[in-house]
């Protein structure tokens, strides 16, 4: 009889008191996670889905302040169009699900990129997640949708140009913390820890301003197969590294 190898105890190697304030992921390998199984990548994409509830779930549970999650660049538009209905599919799911269940568990959800491209119902929907969540405190997990870090700081750049032609403010007056203001993220604090799985080491155009100072944690565990015992790992690694922040 064959025995199951029981789950390395990787809570052990965390200290929970001493979490980072913000974590972001690039959720990665759906699409391969499928095809390894011999499914469709829209198998892969309902998988990631339902990785990320429980994610996010158990971010709220330990004390995690933010997280960000990478859910569809710009450069996504490019996929097949099977593939862009089934991912927008899934986040019309997720957000009915999400409207019931907000107040119920205090996660606060908020949107990064331009979601003028949505269907109608989806702008829609997001707004109405975004009314709910300036109702109460807690956890706030951050969907990048339509997003992508370079168009970030361009649309951010103009914001910052119009205030100026409109006599707000001058070139001279700018500041990093200043032009931070004009970015999707305004008022959320920088990432601490980015943690990207699938066995690509890239930033993938992500977050590209805020994570001038984050930590790195690469895995070659794909998105789907993301578990709390993987966070845990990129937890303890976190923990162990010396943040400088350009200093000694």
């Amino acid at each position: 009889m064959a025995f199951l190898k029981p789950k390395e105890d990787t809570a052990a190697q965390v200290d929970f008191d001493h979490l980072p304030r913000h974590v972001a992921i690039i959720m990665d390998g759906n699409g391969r996670w499928a095809k390894r199984r011999g499914l469709p990548r829209t198998a892969g994409h309902a998988a990631g889905a339902e990785t990320f509830r429980t994610i996010a779930t158990y971010c709220k549970n330990i004390g995690l302040d933010y997280l960000t999650v990478y859910a569809f660049s710009t450069e996504n538009w490019k996929r097949p169009l099977e593939e862009v209905s089934a991912i927008m599919g899934l986040l019309k799911k997720y957000l009915l699900e999400s409207i019931e269940k907000m107040e119920r568990d205090q996660i606060r959800l908020h949107f990064f990129g331009d979601l003028s491209p949505l269907p109608a119902e989806l702008r829609e929907m997001c707004g109405r997640t975004d009314a709910i969540s300036q109702r109460y405190d807690g956890m706030q997990v951050n969907v990048c949708l339509n997003y992508g870090g370079r168009d970030e700081i361009v649309r951010a750049a103009r914001a910052f140009a119009a205030d100026c032609a409109a006599g707000k403010t001058t070139p001279e007056q700018l500041t990093e913390e200043g032009f931070s203001q004009y970015l999707y993220s305004a008022g959320v604090p920088d990432p601490d820890l980015v943690i990207r799985p699938s066995g690509e080491i890239r930033i993938s155009n992500f977050l590209l301003w805020q994570s001038a100072y984050a930590e790195f944690y690469y895995t070659d565990v794909l998105w789907p197969d993301f578990s709390k015992e993987e966070l845990h790992k990129a937890l303890a690694a976190y923990q162990g590294r010396s943040r400088r922040f350009g200093g000694v």
